[in-house]
């Protein structure tokens, strides 16, 4: 998940955008197309490294819902209807501020944290039942909202290389969690 416009680029916010535009290039999907009010490209998922024995690359779609996250489930909602894809399927990477930055966790379903784009999701989506990839970009010192907002829709000063680091990170959850043999969870 993340926020269009150039403005947004870079930012804490748009961490879910930045691990779609890397798994776009690492699996070689190809250019987006406009639709479900996003930006979605098809095709299969390939693993960096290849496993033996591992079964065949799994068809994918990215979607980066050019709504504003708060509004997503009005992208995400009708995408996974006319795809005809499981809850269960469905795969969210998204900011979280309550992990210090640099952790990544995934998990199916639980709570929605105060976040309102996983609220959105849930609304258009029925359920909260959907997996999610956890991006740490840490939480400021402070509980103030205007502070708290300025922190999320802010550029990254971890520099460079750790923010890199945190979106092959994050990537690598992804790869695990729809590469896994069924009934695995990552």
């Amino acid at each position: 998940m993340g926020n269009p416009g150039r403005e947004h680029a870079g930012t804490r916010h748009n961490v879910g955008f930045m691990v779609a535009e890397q798994l776009v290039e690492r699996w070689g999907l190809g250019r987006a197309k406009d639709r479900f009010r996003g930006r979605i490209v098809e095709g299969r998922a390939r693993p960096a490294t290849p496993e033996l024995g591992a079964p065949s690359s799994p068809r994918v779609a990215v979607l980066c819902p050019q709504t504003y996250m708060n509004d997503a489930g009005r992208s995400v909602g009708p995408a996974r209807g006319a795809l005809k894809v499981a809850l269960d399927h469905v795969l969210v990477v998204h900011d979280e501020i309550d992990l210090p930055f640099g952790e990544i966790r995934t998990r199916l379903g639980g709570g929605l944290a105060g976040h309102n784009g996983l609220k959105s999701l849930k609304r258009e989506l029925g359920s909260a039942d959907f997996m999610r990839v956890r991006v740490g970009v840490g939480r400021p010192d402070s509980t103030d909202p205007e502070i708290v907002s300025a922190h999320v829709l802010g550029r990254f000063n971890e520099g460079s290389e750790r923010v890199g680091e945190l979106i092959d990170g994050a990537c690598a959850h992804v790869e695990a969690a729809i590469l896994a043999p069924a009934g695995q969870e990552s």
